[in-house]
């Protein structure tokens, strides 16, 4: 999964915290069975990632001077797994999970703080820190990252003789002069979802606004951008049911000449009949930076009660987001390096990455502010999208009314 998961139940954080607590004891199956086999669970089970993530975890494995058992999950069954191997007490030595769970999971006590093993977390960005960060302890290190972008269709533009665009203003001209037969200037996803939330954060941060005031008017100017697109026609209407898979089909397929989307859908940007380039989100105002989300996942060390055990895997989460291993993974999966040093130097390697990587540089984590709350903002968030967008209320009185139920 790339950033739409997020751990939606209370009652499962509430039953591992009591589970960790019962999780070490020396039993033999939890954990690796000593410092020279550690078991690894991650939810890459799908090509080309899993065997991609497979030759990260080998090479560390490798300098770590350790045998490694990996077992991997779909996303959505991840977090039940980690509650199931908990009560079993079989907990993996080497946890991934998705940015915005961790704060969760730590909560519960199931994860080791890495100022333990005396990991230097210094050169990573802030968002990716925050991320990891529960009660002022990092529990984890992400080595590679993604965020949104505005991709767009530049046979078209040049075309039509339109720039790519940089402010809100821009974007709707340019989205209306686009649209054109079957063809909409624009494609976002805002479905009733995470992934819709997701993708409507970067306009409401872009503009000041803010997940601690959802009802604030800065807000609500983003919520009536998105409003205006849809009912001047210049999105679909249909964007309420997309995925960001859709809105990558309808792209694709040339039905939409820009579209807001991760790094993520480049390998299938290959198959388009089309020249296409991606920019920074637009904003509302030129003084503004444009902010967006940070996806990507996390590598922590779970408490097994085995301090010799993970302390071997502090090394080798340690080695997952080294400099040779971040670069590895940024390259060859499209996403772009955490550590602040390496992203200049990953561009000029990677061109396509290049609105993506200055993205980075001003993205946030969905947690920073909330936590463990995260997940009830977001549901906020995208019901209020839904109430504006299908006319049920106004932009204005959106947030106020999804707030209330």
């Amino acid at each position: 999964m790339r950033h739409t998961r997020i751990l939606a139940a209370a009652t499962a954080a509430t039953a591992l915290v009591a589970l960790s607590a019962c999780s070490g004891g020396g039993s033999a199956g939890a954990g690796g069975s000593d410092a020279g086999t550690l078991t690894i669970l991650d939810y890459y089970n799908n090509e080309p990632d899993k065997t991609l993530v497979q030759e990260s975890l080998d090479a560390c494995a490798e300098e770590v001077g350790v045998e490694i058992e990996r077992e991997t999950v779909p996303g959505a069954d991840l977090i039940q797994t980690v509650l199931q191997r908990a009560q079993s007490k079989t907990m993996p030595d080497v946890l991934m999970l998705d940015n915005p769970d961790v704060q969760e999971i730590a909560a519960t006590g199931g994860l080791t703080p890495l100022s333990t093993f005396d990991v230097d977390t210094s050169p990573f960005t802030q968002a990716i820190l925050d991320a990891a960060t529960y009660e002022g302890e990092v529990y984890g290190l992400g080595p590679a990252v993604n965020t949104l972008g505005l991709f767009y269709n530049a046979d078209i533009l040049e075309e039509a003789g339109i720039e790519p665009p940089k402010t809100w203003d821009e974007l709707k001209a340019a989205a209306a002069a686009l649209t054109e037969g079957d063809r909409y200037g624009l494609a976002f996803s805002s479905i009733a979802n995470y992934e819709g939330a997701w993708q409507f954060l970067p306009f409401m941060w872009t503009n000041g606004g803010d997940e601690t005031e959802l009802d604030s008017s800065e807000n609500a100017e983003a919520l009536q951008l998105w409003v205006d697109l849809i009912d001047e026609g210049s999105v679909s209407a249909g964007s309420v049911n997309w995925t960001q898979a859709d809105v990558k089909d309808q792209f694709v397929a040339g039905k939409a000449a820009m579209m807001v989307n991760g790094p993520w859908q480049i390998p299938a940007l290959a198959d388009a009949d089309f020249a296409w380039d991606s920019v920074l989100i637009p904003v509302n105002e030129p003084s503004q930076d444009p902010v967006a989300p940070l996806g990507g996942e996390v590598w922590t060390v779970p408490e097994t009660g085995k301090p010799e055990v993970q302390a071997k895997a502090a090394e080798f989460v340690e080695c997952m987001s080294s400099e040779d291993t971040s670069m590895t993974l940024a390259t060859n999966r499209y996403l772009v390096p955490t550590r602040t040093d390496l992203i200049d130097e990953y561009v000029e390697q990677v061109p396509d990455m290049a609105a993506f990587g200055e993205q980075v540089k001003t993205a946030r984590a969905r947690t920073a502010q909330l936590g463990e709350e995260w997940p009830e903002a977001a549901t906020v968030i995208y019901t209020a999208m839904q109430l504006a967008i299908t006319g049920e209320t106004t932009a204005d009185e959106a947030f106020a009314q999804a707030a209330n139920g």
